[in-house]
């Protein structure tokens, strides 16, 4: 069958790389795509948020399936104008997106639903906000409601800071996404990504990962959509991915669907392990990326069907196998991410660092112009690696990275460091 991703991302390039070996691959599209996926897929031009086009683009090319990618396009309702065309699409429908689309939902959802997660409240007037964080220990975190590609999230350590946050949050600093607000205790404890397929009743758990939100070595600095990531993740035992299952992931299934708004597609949940057990810092309603790149790379079985299968509803039928060994992503941004950066930079040594044993270059933000490939985002590459530990894994990883010469680029030098310190124990 033909096949169109949608998204332009290292979680899109991730996925047409793997989806690109499957038997059951006629032509794979990716819309736009970047630099990176136009080796493994045909990118065009086409704008997801204009459904009737994506729709007329599928029925001239007779794409059998669509792989939603980004959050964006699931909240603006892209499945469910695919699904009334009659094309066949991998994600939720917005009324089920909605789970990443407003944190308040979320949280809302959790309370009524006795799902665990950080204690919250929900304001919408700096004035009572800042009465409530007047009462409350620090420090605090704060969320702009909407979606604000992974930047709206910030830790206050002091009341005056979580003042000011409140102001700037509510006053437009992430647009419309900050209209409302949540303000949530601060959890202690480890954190790690859990992600299981559901076909809005079955659901089939996948590997876990660990994520590394700072900007800077030791988890310095401001948050940003990711730096790195690797997989699995030490801390998410057999006893404590049971936990999550029974606890969190399939109560908030029951939910959706008691709720009407049954849930297809990946359920990403962001967790923290806390001395209580793990509870929910938030959902997402896609892949991570990065931590879909080390998702596809321990991957040993054809993904296709398994996106089909939430889909049609045959998710219970599927299984699959994952290599023993670890993988690692390290991600390389402009200099000045998660703040202003520059765009058109060329990045050289791409195909020298990419020759590097148990390595794949995957492409977040580039494009490929008269033969040179140019930045054109603040997460740029995801140089995505394995080894039979993680610390050899990300001992690749930076061998590969001392290849590329992007002197406009840097990178967190310590990717993986909780695991490689557990592995050093052990």
């Amino acid at each position: 069958m033909n096949v169109l991703v949608i998204g332009s991302g290292g979680r899109e390039h991730a996925l047409c790389w793997k989806l690109s070996s499957s038997p059951l691959l006629d032509t794979l599209y990716c819309a736009p795509g970047n630099g990176g996926i136009e080796q493994v897929a045909t990118c065009i031009s086409l704008n997801s948020s204009n459904h009737d086009d994506v729709i007329a683009f599928c029925r001239e090319k007779t794409i059998g399936f669509v792989v939603v990618g980004p959050e964006a396009p699931l909240v603006e309702g892209l499945v469910d104008a695919l699904s009334e065309a009659g094309i066949p699409a991998f994600g939720p429908r917005a009324n089920a997106a909605i789970l990443e689309g407003s944190k308040g939902f979320m949280k809302d959802m959790c309370r009524n639903y006795s799902i665990p997660t950080a204690a919250y409240e929900r304001f919408s007037d700096a004035a009572a906000a800042k009465e409530y964080l007047a009462t409350q220990s620090l420090p605090i975190v704060i969320k702009a409601d909407g979606l604000a590609a992974g930047k709206g999230v910030i830790i206050a350590q002091t009341l005056e800071e979580a003042n000011a946050t409140v102001d700037d949050v509510l006053g437009g600093m992430f647009g419309g996404a900050g209209a409302e607000i949540v303000i949530e205790e601060f959890l202690t404890g480890e954190e790690a990504s859990f992600f299981v397929l559901t076909d809005g009743e079955n659901i089939l758990p996948l590997a876990t990962a660990q994520d590394h939100k700072a900007v800077g070595d030791g988890d310095t600095g401001p948050n940003t959509g990711g730096m790195g990531a690797y997989s699995p993740a030490p801390v998410m035992t057999d006893a404590l991915i049971q936990t999550t299952i029974d606890t969190i992931i399939l109560p908030t299934v029951a939910a959706m669907n008691d709720m009407g708004r049954p849930y297809t597609g990946v359920l990403y949940a962001g967790l923290m392990i806390t001395p209580e057990g793990p509870k929910l810092i938030e959902y997402n309603v896609r892949f991570g990326d990065p931590e879909c790149q080390v998702l596809c790379t321990r991957l040993d079985t054809d993904l296709l069907p398994a996106l089909m299968a939430t889909a049609n509803g045959t998710l219970s039928d599927i299984r699959l196998d994952w290599t023993a060994d670890p993988a690692l992503v390290v991600v390389m941004a402009a200099n000045g991410y998660p703040g202003d950066y520059k765009k058109g930079t060329e990045i050289k040594g791409l195909e020298e660092a990419g020759k590097t044993a148990n390595t794949t270059i995957l492409h977040a933000g580039t494009k490929r112009e008269d033969g040179r490939i140019l930045a054109t985002g603040g997460r740029v590459l995801g140089v995505t690696t394995t080894g039979k530990t993680v610390a050899e894994a990300q001992a690749t990883a930076y061998q590969a990275i001392d290849k590329i010469d992007w002197p406009e680029g840097f990178c967190r030098k310590d990717i993986g460091w909780r695991a490689v310190e557990r592995e050093q124990q052990e």
